[in-house]
């Protein structure tokens, strides 16, 4: 992989811990394997700030809770550098949600890549 900057180690730990704060680091490397994915993907912009910011996208950009995190933990910072390093336990996902709180929408109409924790893993 690339060299990523400091900034954008610390911009996808902030990612990983407000979307995966719950979840297991593997849960937590598949969040940030997503947004690498779509750096390289050319439906979405190729920067990790302008994916991570695209209009839309991330439900805690939406709300406001990933503004809030100033300091993610150990291993949602450890979770973004094996994301950097290449590691992708989607397969190459583009999207991911949870079915408990994304019932019934077009997510479910997109091919299943994995199904890690809480989170569905899409391509």
């Amino acid at each position: 992989m690339e060299h990523y900057s400091r900034d954008e180690l610390q911009l996808l730990a902030r990612l990983i811990e407000a979307e995966s704060q719950a979840e297991s680091l593997e849960g937590k490397v598949a969040v940030g394997s997503v947004v690498m994915n779509r750096t390289i993907h050319p439906d979405f912009p190729s920067t990790i700030e302008d994916v991570i910011y695209q209009r839309g996208q991330f439900q805690c950009v939406a709300n406001g809770a990933l503004a809030k995190i100033q300091e993610p933990s150990v291993e949602s910072f450890l979770a973004a550098e094996r994301a950097f390093a290449g590691e992708d336990p989607t397969d190459g996902a583009l999207f991911f949600f949870n079915p408990a709180k994304t019932p019934g929408n077009w997510f479910w109409r997109r091919p299943v890549a994995a199904k890690i924790g809480d989170h569905v893993f899409i391509r």
